[in-house]
């Protein structure tokens, strides 16, 4: 299981209940966006859905991917005006 740090830009920090960054065990982004909607609820969950995700600054789009030990995962809503 990678160890990863996730950290909540705009309204995905909202309904993460203010969380800047937090420290998790996941395998693929599928799986950590699950836990991620277990641990802060739905309300967390339905921005999961429509955010962008970065390992490591780089964009990516495959949810079934195994995720390296030690990233650092960047969750970035849909932003008003992009």
């Amino acid at each position: 299981m990678a160890a990863l740090t996730v950290r909540y830009f705009a309204g995905a920090r909202a309904a993460a209940g203010g969380t800047r960054s937090e420290d998790l065990e996941a395998e693929t982004l599928e799986e950590l966006k699950q836990l991620l909607t277990d641990r802060h609820g739905e309300r967390l969950g339905v921005v999961l859905k429509a955010a962008s995700f970065l390992v490591d600054g780089l964009t990516c789009h495959d949810q079934k991917a195994p995720l390296p030990a030690d990233a650092t995962i960047d969750v970035l809503p849909p932003f008003a005006g992009g």
